[in-house]
């Protein structure tokens, strides 16, 4: 079996996680490639042995890891390797935090991937969960049809320390509350009440405010296509409380203007 058969599955959601790591789509998707490159070029790094998906993730980690003037050699030098360098900065234990929370993977399995023990590991998700405790507090707006839906979020949101400003069910109603009472992050569905987009409504958001958005979908792959600009944020439906919080931490953490989002 090929490669590409191999690994096309699992690479829409690598996608998603290299832009949460990193804070943005574009350089999420600048190590996606580079990873891709070095591993159509030597493959001697990527473990036979593991399923497809683990070896995926840890291929990336070891382009990840490969700072300077090995990542120079393989793809040149300028504003892209400047990018790599900074990037391969961000702390370990954010790393082992969304593998665990957003991608879903075992303590064990993150320990593989970090190359780590998994006390370290247990010792990294600790210190990301306090870390996420002492982030700033916001003003969330949820965007989600579905009442049970929303009541979870807003349980979740609040258990966090956030305020909700409110629940919009439709294209309109969103873009309207954002008027009134302007958030500092969005958690936005897809499909809302009466067959409005979620994508719209949030885009015209983010003609009148620089906010972070969540989306959470039930099809995520709809979205993670490649072809058309992609959310940096996206989860799945049924989501976990623990993805959610972590997607959160993150869009606060990296967007740069957090500090005018806070409360």
């Amino acid at each position: 079996m090929s490669f590409v058969t191999q690994l096309g599955p699992h690479l829409p959601f690598l996608r998603r996680y290299a832009r949460a790591l990193t804070g943005s789509q574009s350089s999420g998707d600048a190590y996606i490639k580079a990873s891709l490159a070095a591993l159509a070029s030597d493959t001697d790094g990527f473990d036979k042995d593991a399923s497809p998906r683990l070896a995926l993730y840890k291929y990336f980690h070891l382009i990840w890891s490969q700072t300077g003037a090995q990542l120079e050699d393989k793809f040149g030098g300028g504003d892209q390797v400047a990018d790599f360098r900074l990037q391969a900065l961000a702390p370990i234990h954010r790393q082992a935090f969304l593998l665990s929370s957003l991608e879903g993977f075992t303590t064990s399995e993150v320990a593989e991937i970090l190359n780590a023990s998994a006390e370290q590991v247990a010792s990294y998700l600790a210190e990301a969960q306090t870390e996420i405790e002492s982030e700033l507090r916001t003003q969330v707006l949820i965007i989600e049809d579905e009442p049970v839906i929303a009541a979870d979020l807003e349980s979740l949101v609040t258990d966090l320390g956030h305020g909700v400003t409110g629940n919009a069910t439709t294209h309109k109603e969103a873009v309207e509350m954002a008027r009134k009472n302007p958030p500092g992050l969005v958690l936005c569905d897809i499909q809302l009440a009466d067959n409005s987009s979620g994508i719209d409504a949030a885009h015209d958001i983010l003609q009148d405010f620089d906010v972070p958005i969540i989306f959470i979908t039930a099809f995520p792959e709809r979205l993670l296509t490649g072809e058309r600009p992609e959310p940096t944020y996206l989860i799945s439906k049924p989501f976990q409380e623990s993805t959610v919080k972590a997607a959160i931490a993150q869009a606060l953490f990296f967007h740069p203007n957090k500090a005018e989002a806070a409360a």
